[in-house]
């Protein structure tokens, strides 16, 4: 087996929510989020026009907020920019994700193919991530392609990836193993094609392995929670399906990643896209939890047979439940009971916090979370229950539905 990568004495690898953080992956907004229009952001997945401006200076916040507490930091527009400029496997697969044939055609798509295969590494990121529209593209009209004199000249010839703010969902980490998720809306499906080649090809990851890939079920980051060192919970609505969860509770037995995993069916809407909308976890025995759901809130408990040998032999696994998924976490935990901070106190206060991301917060360590300061309530409910609340602004961050938890990829955390 290949060692564990390390830089600057940070072990890559995550086991639980609420170890020390030692190393995460943000993306900085950028051009993408100015490709969002009245007409297009429905699609795009946001329910508002963001002030990009304000948003990169919020973001800047939160990544200072990390910083300032120990948290190496990472961007994927850097990563990417590095990874294209020392592979040219990379630039090739990167752009055979981005220009697609089918919809331009053939010599379209062959003519931008071959102008992106000489673009420098940075400006190809860029592109990339941004998309490209019809009047962008560097080579005159073809009065032969039947595509482009169809199009209007603000069309997309390469789609824009504004939700990759969203770094939680095209990967995650279990133990040392990155796990390559399948991204459910169409609108976001390429953003998992450009996580692929930071780790596949980038100096940082080499060595890495994965513990995960889906190209067909369904599963986002924000879906899966880490709840203590071999139990994790997944959430099955409107981004993981069924499949996706059972795929990965099999890769991860497989592998010997995990012993239980908590399969949470949560609503099929936007107000609950992710798991971590409605519940996300604050100190090792703690979470922060949409008190609408506390009580009706179930889980399947996935184990793995005593004789279980994985993909080579006998996978036999059980199944139990549907049951009340906090008692069954705990169990599944080894402790005695979980502690429910609840966002708000009334029913009002509750749902207006639960939409602006008031459960999405992400843990620096044991008992001390960031969380967006507009969330007043769940974060004084924080504190009164001994948690340390570091409070970042997020009017134009959360306009994609998304909080300190989304933002976020955690690459290296220590052992609670």
């Amino acid at each position: 087996m290949a060692p564990d990568p390390e830089r600057n004495g940070r072990r890559l690898a995550v086991a639980s929510e609420v170890g020390t953080l030692r190393t995460v992956l943000l993306h900085r907004p950028g051009d993408e989020l100015r490709r969002l229009t009245p007409r297009n952001n429905d699609q795009l997945l946001f329910d508002g026009i963001p002030w990009v401006e304000r948003a990169q200076q919020e973001h800047d916040i939160f990544a200072s907020v990390l910083r300032e507490r120990g948290t190496e930091v990472l961007l994927l527009s850097d990563l990417l920019a590095e990874t294209l400029a020392v592979s040219g496997a990379a630039r090739v697969q990167g752009i055979a994700a981005a220009v697609d044939a089918r919809r331009l055609g053939h010599a379209l798509a062959g003519e931008l193919a071959a102008f992106l295969r000489g673009v420098p590494a940075r400006e190809l990121a860029e592109i990339l991530m941004a998309g490209m529209t019809f009047d962008e593209l560097p080579f005159g009209p073809d009065t032969t392609s039947l595509v482009r004199r169809m199009h209007h000249g603000a069309d997309f010839v390469i789609d824009p990836l504004p939700n990759l703010l969203f770094t939680r969902d095209s990967s995650f980490w279990v133990g040392p193993r990155v796990a390559i998720t399948s991204l459910a809306m169409p609108a976001r499906s390429r953003e998992t094609s450009l996580t692929d080649l930071i780790y596949a090809f980038h100096p940082r990851f080499l060595g890495v392995r994965r513990a995960y890939e889906s190209h067909t079920a369904p599963i986002e980051g924000g879906d899966v929670l880490l709840l203590s060192e071999g139990v994790v919970a997944v959430g099955v609505g409107e981004r993981t399906s069924p499949a996706g969860a059972e795929a990965l509770a099999r890769s991860l037995f497989d592998d010997d990643l995990a012993h239980t995993v908590l399969v949470v069916p949560i609503a099929q809407n936007r107000a609950t896209m992710h798991l971590d909308t409605v519940c996300t976890m604050v100190d090792a025995d703690a979470v922060v939890m949409y008190p609408a759901v506390r009580d009706s809130l179930c889980a399947f408990t996935i184990r793995k047979d005593a004789e279980y040998t994985g993909r080579s032999g006998n996978g036999r696994v059980s199944i139990r439940g549907p049951e009340p998924f906090l008692p069954a976490a705990a169990e599944a935990m080894g402790i005695g009971k979980l502690r429910v901070i609840d966002t708000g106190l009334d029913g009002v206060t509750a749902e207006r916090e639960q939409w602006d991301d008031g459960n999405n917060t992400l843990a620096l360590a044991p008992g001390v979370v960031v969380a967006y300061e507009r969330n007043e309530m769940t974060n004084a409910r924080l504190e009164d229950a001994g948690i340390e609340v570091l409070r970042i602004p997020g009017s134009e961050l959360g306009s994609g539905r998304g909080g300190p938890r989304c933002l976020s990829c955690p690459l290296s955390r220590n052992d609670v």
